[in-house]
């Protein structure tokens, strides 16, 4: 079933509709067939959001309701904690490329989404491209940057462990297999729960709360058999795990947290190693290693280790007054002190509440 609304917007060549893009019939046909689509734009992706967080996607396209979908551009409707509505594309997701055929295309609908979001008073719009757009031309502020490393997986397993750093990751993987770690992979109650106490530990060490548990059952039950947890283990007890999800020939690492006491055993360089050759033996041609903030030169280092290309990730919001960056629960030294000395059932409790506001 089409869940359509009325026409947002006349221009003087178009007509802006909105769609839902968890029950359109044709959202998932349209990204099949579209290259620069992603899992972050899948219903899957979306429908944990909404489940999750309670935001509402919707997909503005300039297509009819009785025509294919030639073009869309997906958001999710955030409430501040101030009551304040936003549209993201997309919260929580490390990039979410608008899916327009051309320039003049992205930028009929960026003057229909800017007029909208007037008249709708929203409190900004934000888009998270994957590949860099014009500000000039669709009249968005860069409000963020990030660091964002991608691996081309053509090459053979041996180019691409060669090209690894030798002290870093080539001899943390070799120490893996001498010390007899072990590996699961899956999406079992089990892992998920070995998962998520060595992901409190990491954000604990970080100074951060922690996602709420729910959030990765969704993604488990939405995505279903295209998102692996993958955990290392030395007698038994967990010491690494990582969470990656599958996009026709993409693999993408979302998340990965380990227990700091064994980081000398080299679990997670053994589970990114077997990630790509399990995605080279898919057919699989790129590891999408996500994006890196600024402000933590440790994670964009670890990345560059693994011989993968570093590029700039710009996000992008209107009005231009608004473009400066949301506030997180991380921006203080202060708050991280707080964190990180929290107890857990505290730590969990305020990523419950902290998060649906965040995106």
């Amino acid at each position: 079933m089409i869940d359509i609304l009325e026409p947002a917007v006349e221009a003087t060549d178009a007509t802006l509709y909105e769609v839902d893009p968890t029950k359109d019939a044709r959202w998932e046909i349209f990204l099949q067939r579209t290259p620069q689509a992603s899992i972050f734009h899948s219903s899957g992706w979306l429908e944990a959001l909404k489940l999750t967080y309670g935001y509402l996607p919707v997909a503005f396209t300039t297509s009819a309701p009785n025509e294919p979908l030639s073009n869309a551009i997906p958001f999710c409707r955030i409430n501040g904690l101030f009551g304040k509505q936003r549209l993201v594309s997309l919260p929580f997701s490390d990039h979410c490329q608008p899916l327009a055929n051309s320039a003049i295309q992205l930028q009929g609908l960026m003057l229909l989404l800017r007029q909208k979001r007037d008249a709708d008073k929203w409190s900004y719009l934000e888009l998270r491209p994957k590949n860099d757009i014009a500000a000039a031309e669709t009249q968005l502020s860069r409000s963020q940057l990030f660091a964002f490393h991608r691996l081309d997986l053509r090459p053979n397993a041996d180019e691409i462990f060669g090209k690894l750093h030798k002290s870093c990751v080539q001899r943390k993987i070799r120490r893996a297999e001498k010390v007899g770690l072990t590996y699961k992979s899956g999406v079992s109650d089990r892992l998920l729960h070995q998962f998520y106490e060595l992901l409190l530990m990491t954000r604990r060490r970080h100074g951060i709360p922690v996602q709420p548990f729910v959030w990765f059952k969704n993604l488990i039950d939405t995505i279903g058999a295209n998102l692996t947890i993958r955990v290392a283990l030395i007698n038994q007890q967990p010491v690494a795990s990582i969470l990656t999800l599958r996009h026709k020939q993409t693999l993408f690492y979302k998340y990965g947290c380990s227990d700091r006491a064994f980081s000398r055993f080299g679990g997670m360089q053994m589970l990114l190693w077997r990630a790509i050759l399990e995605a080279k033996a898919d057919g699989l041609l790129e590891f999408d290693l996500g994006r890196s903030d600024s402000g933590n030169p440790g994670l964009v280092a670890f990345k560059d280790r693994w011989g993968a290309r570093r590029t700039q990730l710009s996000y992008f919001r209107y009005p231009i007054a608004e473009s400066q960056r949301h506030s997180h629960p991380e921006s203080s030294a202060l708050s991280k002190y707080l964190w990180s000395h929290a107890p857990n059932g505290i730590l969990t409790a305020a990523g419950r509440m902290l998060y649906k506001h965040m995106g």
